[in-house]
């Protein structure tokens, strides 16, 4: 009886995380998985009307359609439908694609792409994870404002299409079993990595209230220190 206890308390915990996985962590990620999903079912409609107008002209042809004309044009929508709604799945966002995404949706792909490296990361971290999305969230309308050449939307990008995505893989190419590990008085790796996540976010903060400002021409982020925060955590591999 306590086996099977604890075993419902596994699957309970389990099936909440997985919940709390696939929670967006901002608006702009939501609505393009939105738009995602509403094209599916535009494509799901399409199909049903087809089906239905192709019976009614057969039915119109040959006087009705009868009992099993009526299932497989059933069977035709639910097929149709089906398929719609699974396939083609969402692209999923790489580093490679953010760097050289438009302003326009730069925060919601990385908002994506962060999602999706959520259960890869300790609490702590997700916890910025989260927060880094509402600070997306807020710059991306400050993105607007900007030209897609100007050097102020290349530090944006270098800052969330390179700077994140190297912290992260950084972290994520160390050996599960080191990750809690500190060494010659350094922080684990996984403080390193909240460490660094903590930093990234203020650095978005601090970018959209210069992008707000119209301080775009002293735009500048903190490269070298960033730099030092996740090249220690490569070190520690």
């Amino acid at each position: 009886m306590t086996e099977s206890s604890n075993q419902v308390m596994m699957n309970a915990n389990r099936a909440l995380k997985d919940s709390q996985y696939r929670r967006s962590i901002g608006t702009r990620s939501e609505s393009l998985k939105r738009g995602h999903f509403m094209k599916k079912l535009g494509r799901a409609a399409v199909w049903t009307g087809a089906v239905l107008v192709g019976a009614s002209v057969v039915g119109g042809i040959i006087s009705g359609i009868g009992f099993w004309g009526v299932m497989i044009a059933a069977g035709l929508i639910g097929g149709g439908i089906w398929a719609s709604m699974k396939f083609p799945k969402m692209k999923l966002p790489t580093p490679e694609s953010l760097i050289q995404s438009d302003l326009k949706s730069l925060a919601g792909k990385t908002e994506i792409w962060l999602e999706n490296q959520r259960p890869a990361l300790p609490a702590p971290a997700v916890r910025i994870v989260n927060d880094i999305g509402a600070q997306l969230d807020a710059l991306s309308p400050q993105l607007q404002k900007l030209d897609e050449k100007e050097s102020a939307a290349y530090e944006v990008r270098k800052l969330v299409g390179e700077h994140l995505p190297e912290l992260i893989n950084g972290y994520r190419s160390i050996p599960t079993s080191m990750r809690t590990k500190s060494e010659d008085g350094m922080k684990s790796p996984d403080e390193q990595l909240v460490s660094g996540l903590s930093l990234i976010e203020k650095e978005i903060a601090d970018v959209t209230q210069q992008i707000a400002q119209g301080d775009i021409d002293n735009l500048s982020i903190r490269e070298r220190f960033l730099e030092m925060k996740y090249d220690k955590i490569g070190e520690a591999q």
